[in-house]
Formats: structure tokens, C-alpha cells, sequence
């Protein structure tokens, strides 16, 4: 516990940005504030504000982006988290509401990472996850869970261990605390456990969706419990759980489904006396708020709430202040809409960026269109198509953005990236490969073992596509991405040199050797399950390399990383330029400072997609006859 200085502001002495982003709202047990994090001031901070007033207060003034934030059940403390230097390795701070007795509870240590679990029902305690051992691969030996109190005036309590785990976070406390939920296991094999608290011991497991790590809540009673699970199914579905006193399982059954829609968000407030679903149909979400039955736990009615975003990325609040919705469209900046007790519909909160401020000067944004295809062998694609605002005669240079996970999912959100490239002139189709969400278990393992070289086949069909719809010019084609996306562009061009003209690699894989010896210890345990185990698959992982087909590579790329990326390691895009340009093709690294895995600050994002379009513009240029 490290006390630390007050650097909450009043909201005036910070220079704000009309087009900012809001996202992760907590509000406070009485629904009338929130805290949530947003970028107005060029780095995704702490802020508070009145659900329906503009005047929004900064709590942490400090360097370092905010990631995730929740206000405490008895409406005392703020709990964030927040990445030093940009990077992976994040800790949790406390806070009271009018930002004094500001305070570091775990990962305040270097090297250490802690990641924000749940509060107790009382607000008396609140659990984080950090690592057991070490977070250097030698001597790490798993995850341990913490309940800590948020004042340091207790001695932090030891829930649980998980050894050589890939993922652990407490989702929710029954309320006498006698019970905790626990998420765990790797990506794709994700877990629901009961855990006893006084015991220690595990009562219950049963299988939890992946996506938001917020899988289920406990009902009033200790006993019933909501679980988002896809267990037997192919879409993830509202699960209703009856446990015994101890903990155990005593019955499962399905209580809302859609058959083809993921439940892809849970909220159920604290008296249970109703929830928000939200489902991703095809992209887009679909929201509904639900009431429990009071004696079974059963949903009893479902009423849906429109949203005029697109995509809802989380949902708060109660049944009696009302809901809180975090969103994100294609045409506008995320943000947070409220929707009242009874109403069918959301309404803009004030201090979330308007509708004309999306873009500079109240230029429109381009609107994508969706475009479905076949692979060739048969499996159904899709993808979102950003048309080139500049116009001109004959199909425009275009460019595949392919995104990371690998089961994430492209969906028509507002990306400044798509919107610089075709105010460029260029056409940006962002396609979802097998292996990404939101279509299906079958579809997100479709690329497992050896069918990721089909997703690599995959990013070919899809140009090839774009060019017989008369989208595409095939000999100004590009493949860019990021994380996984950038492994994929990396794969693209060394097993399709023939199809594009350049590409830009972000934060990807270029060996997966060094990518295992170098990234954190848990994601190597979760990435071994998705990709493939880094002894066992040894020969596979070398075959998937780009770099194992360097010599394949025909044309330029652009690298582009986060110097502080743990996750894969900066090294990965080091050796694959110096090996292009021994081979006499150019190459360029851009490596941003003080930015992780993720690029948070404003600043660096802008020199990325400014560096990223020169790029792709020079090289996609019309050739001379």
C-alpha cells in the first residue's frame, strides 16, 4: 500500500478536445455520478461527472492512461488501474471520490502487474490478481488473487492460487462474502469457479464465454447466479445456476438464447431486480433489459432498449437510477448513453463527445458497408468495406486492415485509422478470418493447429474479392494489422508475395519461438492453447513463422511497435526488419515511446496513423508506365 499525492483538478485547468472518447462507466450506488475513463485531454484518465450534467471533474492528473475503474458498493472509494509508461504491466490505485487519500494497493512494485477484480457487496474489500512469484518466466508459478481493503488498514487476504494459470479475476462476491466467482483458464477454455472463501477451496466449475471478463453475478440470496456461458453451443447464452450452501452445483439450465447471437455482455444489479443483456447479432448489438423471476432466478420478461450506436461495450447501473451504457459507432465518437428506468430508448450523457465533433471542421465520417464472401473452401466471410472519400476513375488502391485476437472481431466502429486512409484516397476493407468471434465456436476454432495457415489463405481470398468487385486496383493492394493482425500481415506477405504491393506490420509475430521465450509468462500459457504449445508444436509454430519464409519476401513494410510491449516483445518486429533489409528490401521500424501493446496516448496514435498513411500513399502511388 502506497500512499500517494492528491492530482485530482478541477476541469477547467485542463485543455480538452472536443473529440474525445468515454468509455468503462462506474457509477456510484445512487446512479447520479460515474466515474469513467476518457481521453479529452490527449491520454485516457479518471474522470467523475454528474449523469446529467457537463461539468466532469479529473481525478488522477498523472502521466500514465487509466485502464479500468469501479466505484465501491458504499459510494467511498473509486478503484482504477493504470499502465506506467504506457506498458503491459498495470497496478491498482484507490481513491476517494473527491480525489484525496489517492493510494497504490498492488503493483506498485517494478516488474509486478495487478489487474482490478471485484469489490465485496459492503465495499469493505476489494480483490486484485497479480502474480505468483515473479513476473519474469523463471520464477513464476501462477496467479494469486488478493482481497485488500481500499484504506491499506488491513493485512491483504489470500483467496485463492492458480498455478501456471493464463488468466484469473474475481467477477463478483455473494453478499455475506462467503462465496466469489471466479474466471479462469486460457482463451477459448475459459472457466466459472465457485470458490469458498473461508475454505479456499473451489466448489464449482462450469464453462464461461470468452469476451468481457465480467461472466456472472450472484443473486441476494448467495444461492442463484447468472453465468454468461456457451457450454454445448455455439453461441454464448444467459445461464441460470443453482448452488448448494456450500458452494456446489446444484442446477444448470439455459434462461435467454438467441440462436444466432453471442450474449456478448451481463449486468445484473445488486438486488437483482433486473439486468441488461447484450448480444452481438452479426456485428452489432442488440440490448435488452430483463427482470428475474424473485423465487427462481428464471427470466420473467425481456424488453429491448435502443441504442443509437452500433456496438455496446459495457452496461451498468439499476433498475432504479437507471442504466449506463458504454458505445461505439461507425459514425460517432465512444461514448456513454443513459437509458431511464422505463425507457426503450438511451440518451447521450452530456460530457460524452457530440455527434458533430467526431471528425475536425464536422466532417462526416465515412460510413462502412458490410461485404460477405466465400473462402475457397466454402466457409462464409464478412467484412467491413471503408470506400475511399476521394474519388476518381477505375477501382482505388486499397488496403486490408486485419485485427488482432485472433478472436477479436471487426465490427462498424469509428476508427481514426480507417478515416485518415480514406480521406488518402485509399479503400480500407477490414475482414473477419476464421478464427475471429462473434459467428460461432466452430468459427473462432476454425484456424487451431494447422487450419491458421487456411487463415492465412484466408487474407488472399479476401483481396482477391475486393478486386473482382471492382473495389480493389490489383496491382495497389496492401495488408496491414495489429497484434494478431500484425502476425497475419507479416504471414500475408511471405506466403502471398504476389498479391500485395506493401504492408504495415503492428505489434506482431514475427517467430513464435522468440515470441513465446519473450512475452509474459501467463500469456504464454493462454497463446500455447490458441497457437500451439512452444515444445510440443515446436515444428508447427516454426511452419506458421513469417519468419521461416523470409526469404519469400518481395516487397517493403512498415513495422510499427510500443518500445514497453511485453506482450510481444518489441524484438519481434526488430528482427524481421533487419532481416528484410539484408536481403536488400526496405524496411522501417517506428517505435513509439512510452507506449505497451496497446497505443493509449492521443500523440502517438496520431504519429502512427500519419507515419502509416505516408507510407501506404508512397508505395501504393500509380507506377509509371
Amino acid at each position: 500500500m502506497v500512499p500517494l499525492p492528491d492530482t485530482a483538478a478541477p476541469a477547467e485547468a485542463v485543455q480538452t478536445s472536443p473529440a474525445h472518447a468515454c468509455s468503462h462507466p462506474s457509477a456510484d450506488p445512487s446512479g447520479t455520478s460515474v466515474a469513467f475513463i476518457c481521453d479529452r485531454a490527449g491520454v485516457p484518465q479518471l474522470w467523475t461527472a454528474p449523469v446529467d450534467d457537463s461539468r466532469a471533474r479529473l481525478l488522477d492528473t498523472g502521466p500514465d492512461p487509466v485502464t479500468d475503474v469501479s466505484w465501491s458498493p458504499d459510494g467511498q472509494w473509486i478503484a482504477y488501474s493504470t499502465a506506467p509508461g504506457g506498458g503491459e504491466h498495470t497496478r491498482v490505485l484507490c481513491v476517494r471520490p473527491d480525489g484525496t487519500q489517492r493510494r497504490a494497493v498492488a503493483g506498485a512494485d517494478p516488474g509486478q502487474s495487478a489487474h482490478l477484480g471485484a469489490w465485496r457487496r459492503d465495499g469493505a474489500g476489494l480483490a486484485v490478481t497479480v502474480a505468483a512469484g515473479q513476473a519474469d518466466a523463471p520464477s513464476y508459478r501462477g496467479l494469486a488473487a488478493f482481497l485488500l481493503a481500499p484504506d491499506g488498514t488491513d493485512t491483504p487476504e489470500l483467496l485463492t492460487v492458480q498455478e501456471h494459470a493464463s488468466t484469473l479475476r474475481v467477477c463478483d462476491f455473494t453478499p455475506d462474502g462467503s462465496l466469489a466467482l471466479l474466471r479462469r483458464g486460457p482463451r477459448g477454455h475459459r472457466e466459472a469457479a465457485v470458490l469458498d472463501t473461508s475454505a479456499g477451496a473451489v466448489r464449482c466449475v462450469l464453462r464461461a464465454a470468452d469476451g468481457d471478463p465480467r461472466i456472472g453475478r450472484f443473486f441476494p440470496d448467495g444461492r442463484t447466479m447468472w453465468l454468461r456461458s456457451d457450454a454445448g453451443r455455439e453461441f454464448a447464452a444467459l445461464t441460470l445456476v443453482h448452488l448448494g450452501e456450500d458452494g456446489s452445483c446444484l442446477r444448470v439450465a439455459t434462461a435467454a438464447e438467441r440462436g444466432d447471437a453471442d450474449l456478448e455482455l451481463l449486468h445484473l444489479d445488486d438486488e437483482a431486480r433486473q439486468g441488461v443483456l447484450v448480444w452481438n447479432a452479426g456485428g452489432r448489438s442488440r440490448v435488452e433489459v430483463v427482470t428475474p423471476a424473485r423465487k427462481t432466478g428464471a427470466v420473467s420478461r425481456r424488453r429491448p432498449v435502443a441504442v443509437p450506436h452500433e456496438v455496446v461495450t459495457k452496461a451498468t447501473g439499476s433498475a432504479a437510477a437507471g442504466w449506463l451504457l458504454a458505445v461505439s459507432g461507425a459514425l460517432r465518437r465512444p461514448g456513454v448513453h443513459r437509458a431511464a428506468p422505463s425507457a426503450g430508448t438511451t440518451a447521450r450523457t452530456p460530457w460524452s463527445s457530440r455527434d458533430q465533433d467526431v471528425l475536425p471542421g464536422g466532417r462526416a465520417p465515412t460510413r462502412p458497408e458490410r461485404i460477405t464472401l466465400q473462402a475457397r473452401d466454402g466457409l462464409p466471410l464478412d467484412g467491413w468495406y471503408y470506400p475511399a472519400a476521394l474519388s476518381g476513375e477505375g477501382p482505388r488502391p486499397c488496403v486490408l486492415h486485419l485485427h488482432g485476437g485472433p478472436e477479436w472481431q471487426e465490427r462498424p466502429v469509428f476508427d481514426p485509422l480507417y478515416q485518415e486512409l480514406s480521406e488518402r484516397g485509399l479503400g480500407v476493407f477490414a475482414p473477419n478470418v476464421r478464427g475471429s468471434s462473434g459467428f460461432g465456436r466452430s468459427f473462432v476454432d476454425a484456424d487451431l493447429g494447422e487450419r491458421r495457415f487456411a487463415a492465412i489463405t484466408d487474407v488472399a481470398d479476401c483481396a482477391a474479392h475486393m478486386v473482382l468487385l471492382g473495389l480493389a486496383d490489383p496491382a495497389r493492394l496492401a495488408v496491414m494489422g495489429r497484434s494478431y493482425g500484425g502476425y497475419l500481415a507479416l504471414a500475408a506477405l511471405v506466403w502471398h508475395p504476389e498479391v500485395f504491393r506493401t504492408g504495415v506490420a503492428v505489434c506482431g509475430i514475427s517467430d513464435f519461438a522468440g515470441f513465446f521465450a519473450g512475452t509474459e509468462p501467463w500469456i504464454a500459457e493462454s497463446a500455447a492453447v490458441k497457437y500451439g504449445h512452444p515444445e510440443h508444436d515446436r515444428d508447427l509454430l516454426r511452419r506458421l513463422s513469417p519468419m521461416s519464409r523470409i526469404g519469400d519476401l518481395r516487397v517493403p513494410f512498415l513495422a510499427v511497435h510500443g518500445e514497453h510491449d511485453t506482450n510481444v516483445p518489441v524484438g519481434q518486429s526488430e528482427q524481421v526488419v533487419g532481416a528484410a533489409r539484408k536481403r536488400g528490401i526496405a524496411a522501417e521500424l517506428l517505435l513509439l515511446r512510452e507506449e505497451g501493446h496497446e497505443f493509449l496516448r492521443a500523440e502517438n496514435r496520431a504519429r502512427y496513423r500519419r507515419t502509416a498513411g505516408e507510407w501506404l500513399d508512397r508505395h501504393l502511388a500509380p507506377r509509371s508506365p
